[in-house]
């Protein structure tokens, strides 16, 4: 009897949890820089109120909410499409703000998408978010029993609202789950599909158990002083992982200056690519290797050479470029060595700067 008196108590705690969510999401969002460029509360208030009651009728409180206090998260262009995460699958975020605002950026699209538009797509077909460079992908197309997965997430309330430029859809979750260790790194934390320039699905997000921690790579670079090579490596790290899917472990070599981060794409990723190995290689096994051997890089066509290989207590270059922090960062899928300075491709002059 006991456990049948308290059954009031579960609707009400989470009501609480979730009003609590929404004071602290909302509070942290509004802190963030805004884009005058949008348009503003004002102007488009009448669309967000209904919007937002349509939402709340349908269960979703705290995106229903956010739409009116913070819409420039959801709305960046004439047409919008927003995907409602459900509140219990954000009651407890404890996310920062701009973690936060990356979600719910992930979960809305420039495109006008209403149910009919979805089913007439095919599976495997992507479209753009609102999150920089991040596609989602509808992985499940059922035009007979009208439904609809995104990211393997199911369109659960389909049409909540259609009125102008406005489509919001409810969806049974988040398309992306977010990885505790990465929440105050700045780098990958969507795990999205990789798409084509079609917008044609290639791969699935990523089970980030089983890749190189590129996220880390990236943080512990800047942690030590590479910023410039963080910043190069971090800029071209799609293309990397869309032509790279199964690599699994590497070795990247750090200069302390690399004044390419502001070079044209194609040629800042091959650069950065001269650096990394596709294998895990420490100071000792490179120390083991002969005088001339050459070691494949990401860059294809272009390898590296062991210019000076002695015993380990001497000193060991690769394309006559010394390493001077050896073993700087190590784990099981990849090994950092800092350099002193950025290795020179053949073709192109002054690579060193």
């Amino acid at each position: 009897m006991a456990c049948s008196s308290n059954w009031w108590r579960a609707p009400v705690y989470f009501t609480v949890s979730v009003l609590l969510a929404f004071l602290a999401i909302s509070t942290a969002l509004r802190s963030l820089p805004r884009d005058n460029s949008l348009p503003t509360k004002t102007t488009i208030a009448p669309l967000l109120l209904d919007a937002s009651s349509a939402l709340r009728k349908s269960g979703f409180n705290i995106i229903a909410t956010l739409l009116q206090t913070t819409p420039e998260i959801f709305i960046s262009s004439p047409h919008s499409t927003i995907f409602a995460i459900p509140d219990s699958s954000i009651a407890n975020a404890s996310h920062t703000s701009w973690l936060l605002k990356h979600l719910f950026q992930y979960h809305a699209s420039p495109l006008q998408l209403s149910m009919k538009d979805l089913l007439k797509k095919h599976r495997g077909s992507c479209f753009p978010t609102l999150f920089h460079r991040k596609n989602v992908a509808l992985t499940k197309v059922d035009e007979k029993e009208r439904v609809v997965e995104i990211n393997h997430v199911l369109v659960s309330h389909p049409d909540i609202f259609l009125n102008g430029p406005l489509t919001i859809h409810g969806v049974l979750g988040p398309f992306t789950s977010m990885d505790p260790r990465y929440v105050n790194q700045g780098w990958d934390h969507i795990q999205a599909p990789i798409c084509d320039s079609n917008l044609s699905l290639v791969s699935e997000a990523t089970d980030t158990k089983n890749v190189v921690e590129w996220t880390h790579v990236i943080r512990l670079l800047s942690s030590k002083g590479f910023v410039s090579f963080a910043i190069g490596l971090n800029s071209v790290l799609d293309g990397i992982l869309y032509d790279e899917m199964k690599l699994n472990s590497v070795t990247v070599f750090a200069p302390p200056e690399f004044s390419f981060v502001a070079s044209a794409s194609s040629l800042l990723e091959k650069i950065v690519r001269f650096h990394i190995l596709p294998r895990k290689l420490t100071y000792l096994e490179l120390a083991s290797l002969p005088a001339n051997a050459t070691l494949s890089t990401l860059a294809p066509d272009h390898d590296l050479e062991i210019s000076k290989a002695v015993n380990i207590t001497q000193e060991l270059m690769i394309n006559q470029v010394k390493i001077v922090a050896p073993n700087m960062f190590e784990s099981k899928k990849f090994v950092i060595h800092g350099i002193s300075q950025a290795f020179k491709l053949d073709e192109l002059p002054n690579t060193s700067r």
